[in-house]
């Protein structure tokens, strides 16, 4: 479990730093990094990709949450066009 917590907020943390250049603080990084790696992993098995071991735990999980971080600006920015 504490591993688990380390990779997401590892994976949350650099997901903040690509998609915005800053983090977005501890429990929303936590909370990137979890749901990322859920979405990460749901995504590249459509494709057939797989990763093992942390350093491909934390790759997943971050691809997974700047894939969050996107829909969510594109969702936003979608909202003022109605």
């Amino acid at each position: 479990m504490i591993v688990a917590i380390i990779i997401g907020v590892l994976a949350g943390f650099l997901a903040g730093k690509i998609m915005n250049g800053s983090g977005y603080g501890i429990l929303m990084d936590l909370l990137l990094g979890f749901v990322g790696g859920v979405v990460g992993r749901f995504v590249f098995s459509l494709v057939g990709i797989g990763a093992t071991g942390i350093i491909g735990a934390v790759l997943i999980s971050t691809a997974g949450a700047m894939m969050l971080i996107w829909i969510v600006r594109m969702m936003k920015s979608s909202r003022g066009a109605y």
